[in-house]
């Protein structure tokens, strides 16, 4: 279970010190686009208030993907109590940091902060995204590769 804590926490510290270091030091709040290194990565300053590409964007739904967030951590969580793979613990706290750390942007800004912008070969990506997406989708492929590592029970004839 540490190591699922330690990835949650590792995780939504990392997140929050990226929206931290690139929104408010750099200041792209206000600066709104921030060529890095184009076309493969500029900062493109999003505020999603809804879930991905904007589903539910409306202000009573914030509340309720707060609350979902964190349904699905401890649900998570309890899940995971069952893994033996440390790998597998790991990818749980991913996406339990992840998860967390978008509802905390939820709590304070009313929306998630999204920064980070990708293109590459021609195929310009309009949409933003920040560290806490990418430990959700780390740690939901994570789950697939490793998350249930008990032996099923042997079907009989």
């Amino acid at each position: 279970m540490r190591a699922l804590l330690l990835s949650a926490a590792g995780a939504f510290a990392v997140d929050q010190i990226s929206k931290i270091a690139v929104v408010h030091w750099l200041d792209l709040k206000h600066l709104l686009v921030m060529p890095v290194a184009p076309p493969f990565l500029v900062f493109r300053m999003g505020w999603n208030a809804g879930m991905n590409f904007g589903l539910l964007s409306g202000a009573e739904a914030r509340w309720i993907l707060i609350a979902l967030a964190v349904v699905v951590s401890v649900v998570l969580i309890w899940w995971a109590r069952g893994f033996t793979r440390t790998r597998a613990r790991v990818a749980a706290g991913l996406i339990v940091g992840g998860a967390l750390a978008n509802a905390f942007d939820r709590v304070l800004y009313g929306a998630v902060a999204d920064f980070l912008n990708m293109s590459c070969c021609g195929i310009e990506n309009p949409f933003a995204f920040n560290l806490a997406d990418v430990f959700i989708f780390a740690g939901a492929a994570g789950l697939v590769l490793w998350g249930e590592d008990r032996p099923r029970a042997a079907k009989t004839p």
